[in-house]
């Protein structure tokens, strides 16, 4: 069985509650906020992929050509 990493558990969580808020902005008419959750949900998902990439490197996975 394998163990939960919370910390990337956290971040995907965190992504998804960022693109939740878009919705609730836009029923809002709140198009600031919704732009802000949008881009701060892209910047969150970003840095968990490089994130990954680095561990991917650090284990040998990932070739780079």
């Amino acid at each position: 069985m394998k163990s939960v990493q919370f910390s990337k558990l956290l971040l995907a969580t965190l992504v998804i509650a960022c693109f939740a808020a878009v919705g609730v902005a836009i029923a809002y008419r709140s198009f600031w906020l919704a732009f802000a959750s949008f881009v701060l949900g892209f910047i969150v998902m970003g840095y968990g992929l490089a994130m990954k990439r680095k561990s991917a490197q650090a284990n040998g996975k990932l070739h780079m050509e």
